[in-house]
């Protein structure tokens, strides 16, 4: 009886060794931090102006500006949709919401050289021209994806700059049109016009400024003979 207690005894021993779990290694079981996957980051301003289609079928014609203001070039390319009786703003256009500022293909907006609009500095290249229409303040913003069907697929990741701007009261505009003055451009549909301020950055001089010759050392300015006539 003795030696069969001591076999039982030994082989419950047996099973309870086998199922002792081992003291777990923390540091080994520790889970590993897996990094961050970073946004990616946006595209570089293109420099190249896509192509609008071809208007001849549509009911929206295409529009062009070509203008200088601060010293900085402005080639702006958009849609002109027309009112025909509708109410633009509040109606055809909803306040609040990402608009391709015209018709058909997004509008672009080129600079050949670094600007500033609304007093913020914005690098040369091509861009989107997106806006957010509001009562009281509209949202620009200037996007680096210029080559798109209106704003189905605008991406806010590559937006370049936004900015704002008041609206203000002005003459009747049928069609939605982008015009120059003296310090930038302006967005004029039905009876509302947006101003933008834009310059070159940093203030640059003039072209002829730049080119001008100083005078020789010794040379008096005001002393220059005037160019015989011809």
């Amino acid at each position: 009886m003795m030696g069969a207690g001591w076999v039982v005894a030994a082989l419950l021993a047996g099973c309870n060794s086998q199922n002792k779990v081992e003291p777990a290694d923390a540091a080994a079981e520790a889970p590993v931090a897996e990094a961050t996957p970073e946004a990616p980051a946006p595209e570089a301003a293109s420099m190249e102006i896509p192509a609008r289609g071809d208007d001849a079928g549509r009911a929206s014609k295409n529009g062009q500006l070509v203008h200088e203001a601060g010293g900085a070039k402005v080639d702006v390319r958009f849609g002109r949709p027309e009112m025909r009786g509708r109410t633009v703003f509040g109606g055809l256009v909803t306040y609040g919401q990402i608009w391709r500022t015209g018709a058909d293909e997004a509008s672009t907006i080129a600079f050949e050289q670094d600007v500033t609009v609304q007093g913020q500095p914005l690098g040369k290249g091509v861009y989107a021209l997106f806006t957010i229409p509001g009562e009281d303040e509209w949202g620009i913003i200037f996007n680096k994806q210029p080559k798109q069907w209106g704003a189905f697929k605008y991406d806010e990741a590559q937006d370049a700059l936004r900015v704002t701007s008041k609206p203000i009261e002005a003459e009747l505009v049928e069609a939605f049109d982008i015009q120059g003055t003296d310090d930038g451009i302006a967005l004029r549909w039905a009876e509302v016009s947006v101003p933008l301020t834009i310059a070159a950055a940093g203030g640059e001089a003039p072209a002829e400024a730049e080119d001008a010759e100083a005078p020789a050392e010794g040379e008096a300015a005001e002393g220059a003979e005037a160019p015989a006539a011809e």
